[in-house]
């Protein structure tokens, strides 16, 4: 039998994309698994700050509006946060059926340190020979921190770090 040769299979942009108020970075157009687009860094930044680890099976099941709300809910005061965690928390049950995996909330998260890298980082950038200033690190918004964090972790992203480097302009 010949082997039949496919056109790959051409992905539509996300929803958030260009989603006016929501940060979101390019480099997440490429998070797939599954053939499902994995949750983008501002919605896992809500959820550590919520305690709410939430599964990409989980995710699959939401709307493209419900996702979109949670991008958009702000999550900055203690009752937002407690807001967002309930709202979040009742997708999953009504979504699942079961309850939301909790998680312990950092008081003092990494990212939020603007005075020292984090040892993670520092090993991940001499993975490259890349350097990072105290003050380029500090330059970045919270949502950049965290998402490089988030990428020196081992797992299917681990290759986006390259490319949030370049997006965040902090390599050539």
């Amino acid at each position: 039998m010949e082997a039949v040769l496919q056109k790959p299979r051409k992905i539509a942009p996300s929803g958030f994309l260009n989603l006016k108020g929501v940060e979101y970075f390019l480099f997440e157009e490429d998070f797939m698994e599954n053939n499902i687009r994995c949750i983008p860094m501002i919605i896992r930044f809500k959820m550590d700050q919520a305690g709410i680890k939430l599964k990409l099976s989980e995710w699959g099941r939401f709307s493209t509006e419900e996702r979109i709300l949670l991008a958009k809910l702000e999550c900055s005061t203690e009752q937002e946060i407690k807001d967002y965690g309930k709202y979040l928390r009742d997708l999953v049950k009504e979504h699942t059926g079961r309850n939301a995996t909790t998680l312990e909330i950092d008081q003092t998260p990494r990212w939020d340190n603007t005075y020292s890298l984090p040892e993670i980082l520092h090993q991940k950038l001499a993975e490259f020979d890349w350097q990072l200033s105290i003050e380029q690190w500090s330059n970045l918004s919270r949502l950049q921190r965290f998402a490089l964090l988030k990428l020196c972790r081992g797992g299917h992203e681990n290759k986006n770090f390259p490319k949030a480097m370049r997006e965040f302009k902090l390599v050539g």
